[in-house]
């Protein structure tokens, strides 16, 4: 039975505040990739800065608590 993740702000991959470790748990990919990736596609896009991305994920994403990671 494949185990359902919730999208949410990570406690264990946090750099700044848990967003892209959130979402790379959710996901199921690397922390460091998901940031990578992130930071490349926030440079190539003018219309959107990912600064503000960030910020509104930041607001939106709930933080982990300790039914997440079961």
């Amino acid at each position: 039975m494949a185990k359902l993740v919730k999208l949410h702000r990570s406690r264990q991959h946090r750099m700044i505040d848990g967003v892209m470790g959130g979402i790379a748990e959710y996901l199921g990919w690397s922390p460091m990739i998901t940031r990578l990736l992130f930071v490349i596609l926030s440079s190539a896009s003018v219309a959107v800065p990912g600064i503000l991305i960030y910020i509104i994920l930041w607001v939106v994403m709930p933080n982990a608590s300790a039914s997440s990671y079961r």
